[in-house]
């Protein structure tokens, strides 16, 4: 017998439904009135001051005046935020800092104000929401609900509270939720991620659990530390574990796994959340990519990725995109960001309604040799080898060796397997073949004998969650770059590599 919550799930999934249309369909005009907005209430900020605000009326204006920035170069602004600074970069405070960790300012302070706040929350629920409108499955809300995050628990500074986003999103929960929503509160706060987990299965293991959430790695801890404690697979533990939803990374790398943990196949939906906003949540089982926010507070402009760091390159707004191109997204938003570039490359799967998968990170690529490769590209000719062999990997990075003891230089792909390929050669070819389809540079590289067939490096099982332990960066929502300029990261990996 239905309960009348998930009875009520279907209206309710049905005007957010119609909602959301009404701005996805509308997408040019949405995007030029949140710019507006934008623009006119942060005009009296210091920020708005310094960069003439209030002689802004279009985009090529605001091209003009505002240059693209990251992190190091708004931190004039923001260390002013975090000093207690009002009217800095949006009007008066912020309610949080997201902390995040940078690669070289140490500790980043990403404000969350009281306008931006609630499409944290919103976007979650509605990817939800949109799921029972799109299947009429709403049963599962009766059931226990599990978000592996960060600890809830919130430090202050200058009277502003910091926390992980996750963390800060715990506190936001809404009441019709918080009863089926677990782990409990005590758990959360636990710092140790590996007696968190623990303590997260004992408390699931009895409950009918029916939404499981979070990065696909740390999640297949939990998975597999339920295995191991019950012998059973996930499925058989909870019976009606219907949807898993998870953000990050990319999920296909650990599909054929998953499905083996769990003993069946259950719906995703991929969701694009970030401390600087909530950008964008798969809508559609039936489609590739997700709905990009554009009545979210946040003005979107994208420069071609092969673009970006040349001298002067061309700003686009959301008319001006196409199918199938590598973008860096650059984001300004109802929290006080400018013109920021939150490091995130996105590709545009559907232009009608805008749909975007993310491609990478413009600082994780390789380039070594002018190759010019990506995170898409890396995942999709593993994904390849994987379908082709039938082997399962827990986890992967790609780095170059520039300097080898002997031969030709190459990448080096280190792979924690679940089942070892039967011939790795053939797995390291599949893998090689597939990325020079992708990618011309890399082919003429390899064609030109600059660059020797990639090569497949075994790390021994639990490796990567050692590396990431010895980093201080072992769960929540950290995870390991897909692929590095350099070998900063896969000399410390080496300790664990299988052959040693």
């Amino acid at each position: 017998m239905p309960s009348l919550k998930s009875i009520l799930a279907k209206p309710f999934a049905s005007a957010v439904y119609n909602k959301i249309k009404k701005w996805a369909n509308n997408p040019i005009e949405t995007q030029e009135s949140v710019f507006q907005k934008l623009i006119a209430d942060a005009t009296s900020t210091q920020f708005g001051r310094d960069h003439d605000f209030i002689s802004i009326n279009t985009h090529e204006d605001f091209v003009k005046r505002v240059p693209i920035r990251d992190y190091e170069a708004l931190k004039p602004y923001v260390e002013k935020v975090v000093a207690g600074k009002e009217n800095i970069l949006w009007p008066g405070k912020p309610i949080y800092f997201a902390k995040t960790s940078g690669t070289t300012s140490g500790a980043k302070y990403i404000p969350i104000t009281k306008e931006s706040m609630p499409y944290h929350v919103e976007a979650a629920r509605n990817a939800i929401l949109l799921y029972i409108h799109e299947t009429g499955k709403a049963n599962f809300v009766d059931g226990k609900m599990i978000f592996l995050q960060g600890s809830p628990i919130l430090d202050e500074k200058n009277g502003i509270k910091l926390g992980r986003l996750s963390g800060i999103v715990a506190h936001y929960v809404p009441k019709y939720l918080q009863k089926n929503r677990m782990p409990s509160w005590e758990t959360n706060c636990i710092d140790d991620w590996e007696t968190k987990v623990n303590a997260i299965v004992e408390e699931t293991l009895p409950e009918n659990m029916t939404i499981i959430s979070g990065i696909p790695s740390w999640v297949q801890m939990y998975f597999e530390k339920i295995v191991e404690r019950t012998g059973k697979n996930v499925g058989e533990v909870f019976k009606n574990f219907e949807l898993f939803i998870f953000g990050g990374v990319n999920y296909e790398p650990y599909r054929a796994k998953f499905e083996k943990l769990i003993g069946r196949k259950v719906d995703s939906i991929e969701l694009f959340p970030a401390s600087e906003g909530f950008f964008a949540f798969q809508d559609k089982q039936t489609e590739k990519g997700m709905l990009l926010q554009l009545n979210s507070g946040i003005f979107y402009e994208f420069i071609k990725a092969d673009e970006f760091f040349s001298e002067a390159p061309t700003r686009l707004t959301l008319k001006e995109v196409e199918l199938g191109v590598n973008y860096v997204m650059i984001i300004s938003t109802n929290a006080g960001l400018w013109a920021y570039n939150i490091g995130d490359t996105v590709e545009f799967t559907s232009l009608k309604p805008y749909r975007v998968i993310v491609s990478g990170r413009i600082k994780h690529f390789i380039s070594a040799f002018g190759e010019h490769v990506i995170g898409k590209e890396v995942e999709l000719a593993m994904q390849e080898a994987l379908e082709q062999t039938g082997v399962q990997i827990s986890e992967f990075t790609v780095a170059p060796q520039i300097n080898p003891t002997s031969g030709l230089p190459y990448h080096e792909w280190f792979v924690e397997f679940e089942t070892m390929p039967e011939n790795m050669a053939t797995f390291s070819k599949i893998i090689d073949t597939s990325l020079q389809r992708q990618n011309s540079y890399y082919f003429d590289l390899i064609e030109g004998k600059v660059l020797k067939q990639l090569v497949v490096t075994a790390i021994k099982p639990g490796g990567f969650n050692k590396y990431m332990k010895s980093e201080g960066k072992l769960g929540g929502q950290n995870k390991i770059p897909r692929l590095s300029n350099d070998r900063k990261i896969v000399d410390k990996l080496c300790q664990w590599e299988l052959t040693k």
